[in-house]
């Protein structure tokens, strides 16, 4: 199926079963414990040996000598891979880093060999007798110290242009009568998902199949094939679940190639799980960012000017952080200039973690709003309503395909109670809490991709959805059974939604904010071929063919849609592909975020007393799942604001907080009640069921509001995150 013009009206628009509250139909499997993970298949290989990464001790250099007779002698070892067996090793399409390290090392941790051994206790006991002789390079690990010498990175697949300029921003800069110009400190940020990356790996002559948790199924085959060399289609994958992903797992990475290779090598199905601190210095990440923004704006509060520059590093080969991606459609300003520089760092490679480059891009320009509201004596919210457009800044003839931004701020405003925020930084008390407010923009693209589906109709009317889609916990189970229900007119009991095979029919999978929308346009294109078989079968000649209530009526006629399958199950398999509306249209989902703190007069210490986003994501498929996404992220945005960094040992080149008892997240004693609220609309450019994604528009923007609550309590500006109460507490109001 083709969608190349918006939708007209379609058969999700009755929104008997989409559009309505339910709760995830696979929970009952997770709350009771019988959802099974990557690391739990037994099963599937009950004769499965255990693989123990052996990470680089070093932070850059070489491997002179590995010694490995002590750890072979010992108990249970079956193999020891290292890169002199390993095989040729390439790389995959989307991640620049090496799985395996050999004769060089690229970064701390990066792995150094893998022990097979019959349990996973004798693989790490092995793993230790290992003597590996280093030879110490000169690493770069301090982004600051690299950053003058950064040049603009060249052109990415992902992320916009990273040398964008549209008008003469510095002449215009220069004459506006009200400016700010400022830095701002992203630090490295973790992934922190609960569930490890693990895999369990096994060939059958050479045909390998592998549970894993691994987001996007066709990344992921394709990006293992060509690690381990071996062909797209000898491979499959299952992630049915997954605990926890965030970009993290969004393809193939150590535990899933290291697991095939060490398989391969022991001749033994091989299960890897990485231990925490592998997960922090061996996997990717969200890379630290120093970001400038300078704004430029007549005493009305208009933007005449929008300069975002911002800096990050990566291994060779590695990506920027797209901080100004959303600079670029946030807000009105004829002038702007917006650029990237990369530096070459040797540390773990930075890159996808929830909304990259909106989340932390937002971090700092939503700050700087703030700053030029206070320098322009006018209200934060006004001066973002005063700034709002409905077109592309840079081409103009370009229209939002739906932007309720005004009515975001509005709506959000009136709800949180807007109107009794004190202007004056410091002024609000309640016992010995300096209390403030503060408020932020939210951005996110909603890209929608090619995806495919199969759906099955069984003798007993059951329907059947087969797709590769994943779910990371966003509710992707329960939206693919709604979108099949709401088609061919059953109830969600009577669907069974099959995910996370890569035999199944292709979809991006979960990353992007695309997964949810283009999953659920290619089970409504199955589903519309499965409708029109079905038609055929019974023998309606005509288009007006309803489905609903379990039966299939037309011209009069009635029958159950069972009927059709009582000669054998009736099978349809279809793929959504889009034109070029996403070319015509700037398609986006857009929001707002409120936050209200209290900041210990005595000590500098930051609560959050309570948050509220308003979102517009086009039509919401499912209200529970939605605002699960939602109020998900608004929390991992309360670590971003107030603890999330992971700390660079800048002589040696490591992540020093490589656990969870280092790197801080926030628990339930750190989140208060969370309001979620969706702004009523569809996107008819989007799909046939008008839906965007939501997920990482919950994330974008809510650290911003924290720090800008932050300073309306404090009157001190932090702009380098996370908002600790060091860098607050000199500068709190003298206790009376």
């Amino acid at each position: 199926m083709k969608f190349d013009t918006p939708a007209g009206t379609t058969p999700i628009d009755r929104l008997t079963v989409v559009g309505r509250a339910h709760t995830r139909v696979e929970g009952p499997l997770k709350t009771t414990g019988t959802a099974r993970y990557a690391a739990e298949h037994h099963d599937f290989a009950p004769d499965a040996a255990h693989g123990y990464i052996l990470g680089a001790a070093i932070g850059k250099g070489r491997i002179d000598r590995i010694d490995t007779a002590a750890a072979h002698a010992a108990p249970g070892v079956r193999a020891i891979v290292t890169y002199e067996n390993s095989g040729p090793i390439g790389k995959g399409e989307f991640y620049t880093q090496r799985i395996l390290a050999g004769p060089m090392v690229d970064h701390y941790h990066q792995a150094v060999a893998v022990v097979v051994a019959d349990t996973f206790e004798q693989a790490r006991a092995a793993a230790s007798l290992i003597r590996v002789t280093y030879a110490r390079g000169k690493g770069r690990f301090d982004l600051a110290a690299q950053k003058s010498s950064a040049p603009i990175a060249p052109e990415e697949p992902f992320g916009g242009s990273t040398n964008a300029s549209v008008g003469n921003f510095a002449s215009a800069f220069a004459s506006a009568p009200v400016k700010v110009d400022e830095s701002y400190t992203v630090p490295d940020q973790a992934h922190a998902m609960m569930e490890p990356h693990a895999s369990i790996a096994r060939w059958d002559g050479d045909k390998l199949t592998c549970w894993t948790s691994i987001q996007a199924m066709n990344w992921g085959c394709r990006d293992l094939g060509l690690i381990i060399g071996t062909p797209k289609e000898n491979i499959r994958l299952h992630s049915p679940f997954i605990g926890g992903g965030f970009g993290g797992k969004g393809t193939t990475q150590s535990d899933l190639a290291l697991a095939a290779i060490a398989a391969r090598v022991s001749g033994r199905p091989v299960k890897v799980v990485l231990q925490r601190p592998l997960m922090f210095n061996n996997t990717i990440h969200r890379p630290k960012t120093i970001q400038r923004v300078r704004l430029g704006a007549g005493k009305d509060g208009r933007l005449v000017a929008i300069g975002h520059d911002s800096w990050s590093g990566n291994l060779a080969g590695g990506r920027t952080e797209p901080t100004n991606l959303p600079t670029q459609l946030m807000y009105a300003g004829e002038n702007r200039q917006l650029r990237r520089y990369l530096s070459p760092l040797d540390l773990a490679e930075g890159n996808a973690m929830r909304a990259p480059g909106e989340a932390p891009g937002m971090m700092a320009l939503e700050v700087a709003m703030d700053e030029l509201a206070e320098k322009l004596e006018m209200d934060p919210v006004a001066l973002r309503i005063a700034n709002d457009t409905q077109v592309d800044p840079s081409k103009p003839e370009r229209k939002f395909s739906t932007r309720p931004f005004v009515q975001c701020l509005k709506e959000g405003a009136d709800r949180f109670g807007w109107n009794a925020r004190v202007a004056k930084p410091g002024s609000r008390r309640e016992g010995k809490w300096l209390i403030g407010m503060g408020v932020a923009s939210a951005i996110r693209g909603a890209p929608i991709m090619k995806a495919g589906a199969r759906v099955r109709l069984g003798k007993d009317g059951h329907v059947t959805v087969e797709t590769d889609m994943t779910d990371i916990g966003q509710g992707s189970y329960t939206i693919v059974a709604q979108t099949a229900a709401e088609m061919m007119g059953v109830p969600l009991e009577r669907v069974t939604a099959k995910l996370g095979d890569s035999t199944f029919p292709e979809t991006p999978g979960s990353g992007g904010q695309a997964g949810a929308a283009s999953a659920t346009a290619g089970v409504y294109a199955a589903c519309a071929k499965l409708r029109e078989l079905v038609a055929q079968r019974m023998g309606f000649n005509t288009t007006d063919v309803t489905f609903a209530d379990g039966r299939v009526s037309s011209a009069g006629r009635s029958v159950p849609l069972a009927d059709a399958a009582r000669d054998g199950e009736i099978v349809a398999e279809d793929v959504m592909e889009f034109g070029d509306l996403n070319k015509e249209y700037a398609q986006q989902t857009v929001g707002a975020h409120f936050a209200e703190v209290g900041v210990d007069a005595y000590t500098g210490a930051v609560r959050v007393r309570r948050m509220l986003a308003v979102c517009a994501a086009g039509r919401i498929l499912n209200p529970i799942t939605a605002r699960s996404q939602v109020i998900g992220g608004m929390t991992m945005g309360i670590g971003a604001a107030l603890m999330e960094e992971m700390a660079v040992d800048t002589r040696f080149g490591f992540f020093v907080n490589h656990d969870l008892a280092g790197y801080e997240v926030p628990v339930h004693a750190d989140v208060p009640h969370l309001e979620a609220h969706f702004i009523d609309e569809v996107d008819a450019t989007m799909s046939p069921l008008k839906a965007k994604g939501v997920g990482e528009l919950g994330l974008v923007g809510v650290a911003p509001a924290i720090a800008n609550a932050v300073y309306n309590a404090t009157g001190v500006r932090v702009r380098e995150y996370p908002v600790t109460l060091d860098k607050h507490f000199a500068g709190l109001p003298e206790i009376a």
